[in-house]
């Protein structure tokens, strides 16, 4: 049996050593607060703008400026910063966090799209550094999703991996 991590490498095309190629360097050192603020800034107006109203309606429940602030204090404390998250919100756990939703290959395609177009306009960010930070994000994102695979597996429903069911903000 495969476990989470060879699942989000073989579904995400993205390998464990270039997916933690992030923990090589501090990129919060690097890149500081401001450039994730606005990373994420820019993400959830993305997100919150998509032409695709399955999409957005996975973030109905949530505002915004939440969801803008949870994002990028997890990338400031998985990135080499403070326990920004973890001071206010306790231990990132993703997939419980993620728990509610049904998070499927389809809406972490989507996700990724968004951030694909958010770092690409990060004129503050390296080549580098947004190589790392996007194989990141793509194995995280498929992460989820086969921890939602299981969540399927063990309610007894069968795998799916194009519901448009809610899905993962984070």
């Amino acid at each position: 049996m495969q476990t989470l991590q060879e699942k989000a490498s073989e579904w995400s095309g993205v390998d464990h050593e270039d997916a933690f190629a992030i923990d090589q360097t501090n990129l919060y050192q690097k890149l500081g607060l401001q450039t994730f603020i606005n990373l994420s800034t820019d993400f959830y107006t993305r997100v919150y703008e998509d032409e695709e109203e399955w999409f957005r309606s996975i973030f109905a429940d949530s505002k915004k400026e939440d969801a803008i602030q949870n994002q990028y204090e997890f990338f400031v404390q998985r990135m080499g910063g403070p326990p920004l998250f973890s001071q206010r919100r306790g231990h990132p756990a993703l997939i419980g966090r993620h728990r509610p939703f049904d998070v499927t290959h389809k809406a972490a395609e989507r996700w990724l799209h968004h951030m694909q177009q958010a770092l690409d306009n990060a004129t503050d960010i390296d080549q580098d550094s947004k190589t790392r930070m996007l194989n990141f994000f793509r194995h995280t994102a498929y992460f989820l999703v086969a921890g939602n695979d299981l969540k399927n597996q063990s309610q007894g429903a069968p795998p799916c991996k194009h519901a448009a069911i809610k899905t993962a903000p984070e």
